[in-house]
């Protein structure tokens, strides 16, 4: 092994990450290009521009990244990369460029699960974190709440049965006329609103389960619309702000307690959380909030590191070459990857 150093290249979906991760010093650099103002003119992400705008900036991308950094690819000790699950062409991008690197460098190439990288992405800011710890994935395609009892030992405790939290939190602000991607504008808006002027269903709140259920609240928010008059609502900032508030009050209940219930299970004292939706400033508000009346502690990823991006890519492949990860991997992806297999 040259040095100690992994390289990390994320592509699942619509932005192109890269990183450099040294082993016992944590995270060298990063870069992220994002694609949203391309899918933008779409409503949503394309899956086949979003395979070429990966062929067109993932290479540029790496020698930036090590060009700004003053190393050579020689300087790698192992690839890690992106096997799934996301869209196959994109995957298969990223898959490529690596194994590519792995084989003219004669470099280890670690294929990683991409919810797996969300999953450890706090390690990149909170290297104390002690297993096991109860962990909230949730993001625009998912809502788990999962065990964690070492790294590759995963047990999914609750999970959505239909829309994601942040899959709802897109709709809802497209149901309100606000531009893709409509989950970050509704949330920002909601801060401008009144979270108790439209009561909203809190729905799986009281299940007795950890399961997670948003497609009714979204489709909730549709029928207030038009109970108000579609037109009347979208020509009203205030309307739409007091009703994007009250979605996210649901929204941000539900996860809360849910996650407060999955502690209680096996008497855990850790609460990871991690995914886009992560981001958001109410639900952590009321997760803060919660561990200081409950009594656990939290971690979070860096805001910036809550959606897809190369660094958490790379701290995973640092920790399995830890655990003496061989590279020895098959040339595939995995569009569609169960986190506990």
């Amino acid at each position: 092994m040259k040095q100690t150093l992994v390289l990390g290249i994320e592509t699942s979906c619509d932005e192109t990450g890269v990183a450099l991760y040294e082993l016992g010093k944590g995270l060298k650099a990063h870069k992220l290009y994002s694609q949203i103002k391309m899918h933008a003119e779409y409503g949503g992400v394309v899956p086949e521009l979003a395979s070429r705008d990966h062929v067109r900036k993932l290479i540029p991308l790496i020698r930036e990244l090590f060009n700004e950094n003053k190393l050579s690819l020689d300087a790698i000790s192992a690839i890690a990369y992106t096997k799934g699950p996301g869209l196959s062409g994109a995957l298969l991008v990223g898959t490529t460029v690596a194994n590519t690197l792995g084989y003219a460098l004669r470099t280890p190439v670690i294929g990683i699960h991409h919810l797996e990288a969300h999953l450890l992405s706090p390690l990149l800011s909170n290297p104390e974190i002690i297993f096991p710890f109860i962990a909230l994935l949730v993001s625009g395609g998912h809502t788990q709440i999962i065990r964690v009892d070492q790294i590759g030992n995963y047990k999914i405790l609750g999970d959505t049965r239909d829309d994601a939290a942040g899959e709802a939190f897109d709709k809802t602000g497209k149901i309100l006329g606000l531009p893709y991607p409509g989950g970050a504008l509704l949330s920002q808006l909601a801060t401008h609103g009144d979270a108790t002027k439209y009561p909203l269903p809190k729905p799986m709140l009281n299940s007795g389960d950890l399961d997670f259920s948003f497609s009714g609240l979204k489709t909730a928010v549709a029928q207030l619309v038009r109970k108000l008059d579609v037109e009347v609502v979208l020509r009203s900032d205030v309307m739409k702000a007091d009703i994007a508030a009250s979605f996210q009050e649901s929204v941000t209940d539900v996860l809360t307690a849910k996650c407060c219930a999955a502690l209680r299970v096996d008497d855990f004292s850790s609460l990871v959380v991690a995914g886009g939706v992560g981001a958001n400033t109410e639900l952590r508000r009321k997760i803060n909030q919660a561990s200081k009346k409950v009594g656990f502690r939290v971690y979070y990823p860096p805001i910036e590191f809550c959606t897809d991006n190369g660094a958490m890519v790379a701290l995973v492949g640092a920790l399995r070459v830890t655990e003496g990860a061989s590279g020895a991997l098959p040339f595939n992806i995995r569009p569609r990857w169960p986190l506990n297999t």
